[in-house]
């Protein structure tokens, strides 16, 4: 039997494993995946080098991007020297440092240690002043200390209809009575444009894994819903297998704003992104500047 032959009934054996046929069904709204994704050193160190790839916005916008997004939230929001602005999902600080430049008093959360460590020891080459926490922004207990509260490239999205509301209760927490909290949404034409998931492959090293690893993609549309799910099989040489989901609630504008308008914001304007682009019904993305209406 010749190396391919062997590959390919390993490969065949991996397909037919009983314990994949669960995940090739439609799951449930918002059924996890893996709950310690950001904690996997191997691919906490692959979602940094795609943060810092300056030719993809795979994890991050462009930087000539995020430069007229910071240029046109701080014009946009009258923002001065010293006003205190806080980055929730900051990754390693693309926005924060931009913002800091600007001398703002800039505060970044991020659940991923590998990103936080790049971020401070980047300041720490740039001298400048940003106060970085790891933390799961959902937990965070900060009160009336802050300006303005990003949110950025549709991390609202990734969470469901609970952590939403939690999450809305702990922006209007953090912010200073008047605050803003500054967001972008997707869309429903967004997620049609990349379509669904669909493949598999051999990989001999990746994101998923530095070894040998197959990777099965699978996505599910859930219309009536307005969601979306990328789901990542990963099995091993050993047999280990891991399910990556992540999930995406769409939205339009009325939908954005109605869930906004009941977590106590004012929804002030809406954009067609955060460079202050005007709002189209059939864009991709909605940026959203609302301001904070209850003690």
């Amino acid at each position: 039997m010749t190396d391919s032959q062997q590959k390919n009934d390993q490969l065949t054996f991996e397909l037919n494993d009983t314990r994949l046929a669960p995940y090739y069904q439609k799951p449930k709204l918002f059924t996890p995946g893996e709950v310690l994704f950001w904690d996997d050193q191997h691919i906490s160190e692959q979602v940094l080098a795609v943060h810092l790839d300056p030719e993809t916005e795979l994890a991050s916008r462009k930087p000539e991007t995020i430069e007229a997004s910071v240029a046109w939230i701080v014009e946009q929001l009258g923002l001065e020297a010293g006003d205190a602005v806080l980055d929730l999902g900051c990754g390693p600080g693309l926005y924060a440092v931009q913002l800091a430049r600007r001398g703002l008093a800039v505060s970044g959360v991020d659940i991923s240690h590998t990103s936080i460590a790049y971020a401070h020891s980047f300041v720490a080459e740039q001298k400048l002043r940003i106060n970085y926490r790891c933390q799961d922004y959902l937990t965070i207990t900060d009160e009336k200390k802050f300006d303005v509260v990003l949110l950025i490239y549709g991390d609202y999205c990734t969470f469901n209809p609970e952590d939403r509301q939690r999450l809305l209760g702990v922006v209007g927490r953090a912010l200073r009575p008047g605050g803003h909290f500054v967001l972008d949404v997707s869309t429903r034409v967004h997620r049609e444009k990349y379509g669904l998931k669909k493949s598999l492959y051999p990989s001999k090293g990746g994101f998923w894994r530095p070894g040998p690893h197959l990777v099965i993609e699978h996505g599910f549309d859930y219309p009536k819903d307005g969601i979306w799910l990328d789901q990542y099989i990963i099995v091993e040489e050993s047999g280990s297998l891991r399910v990556y989901r992540n999930w995406f609630q769409d939205y339009d504008r009325e939908g954005i704003t109605a869930e906004l308008t009941a977590g106590s914001f004012d929804v002030q304007s809406v954009w067609g992104d955060l460079t202050g682009k005007p709002y189209c019904e059939d864009g991709e993305w909605i940026g959203v500047v609302a301001k904070w209406v209850s003690d």
